[in-house]
């Protein structure tokens, strides 16, 4: 799967459902299904392509169950994990279990995040993209600053 571009801000309606925006739309393989689940590390949602989910779960299925750690890691990757599709008028469903530990309200933000989606309430994406307590200059350059592995320009 093609990475997915761009952040999108929606709304969510009074039973949990949001428009998905017709260019984030288009780069969905709709008919596939989707898995909606928990953030490890950020307070909002992930939304997976199916394609993706299985690509995880490949990995994750490699844990050794009989390992406490890996059983952990399990459970908690995997608690309220659904599956979920795109209806027929382009709506997605967030049950209000997820929605609660989003702390999704009225606005929200779609943003992607590589192969994925991250489902965010508005008022906490923004606060997180401008937390000034992460500089992303010295983030970006710990992070990719010693990748040199091609002839595109970027490394």
């Amino acid at each position: 799967m093609t990475p997915i571009i761009g952040t999108y801000e929606c709304k969510i309606d009074d039973k949990g459902r949001l428009l998905i925006p017709l260019a984030l739309k288009k780069q969905l393989a709709i008919n596939d299904g989707f898995v909606l689940k928990r953030s490890v590390f950020q307070p909002c949602l992930e939304l997976y392509p199916m394609a993706e989910w299985n690509a995880m779960m490949s990995k994750v299925n490699k844990l050794n169950r009989f390992v406490k750690k890996h059983d952990d890691f399990i459970r908690r990757f995997s608690a309220g994990v659904r599956l979920t599709d795109i209806d027929v008028n382009g709506r997605l469903l967030i049950p209000k279990d997820l929605q609660g530990i989003a702390q999704v309200k009225k606005d929200i933000v779609l943003s992607s995040a590589i192969k994925i989606i991250e489902i965010w309430d508005k008022d906490t994406y923004e606060k997180v993209i401008a937390d000034t307590a992460v500089d992303f200059a010295d983030l970006a350059e710990d992070v990719m600053g010693n990748l040199n592995d091609g002839s595109d320009g970027l490394s």
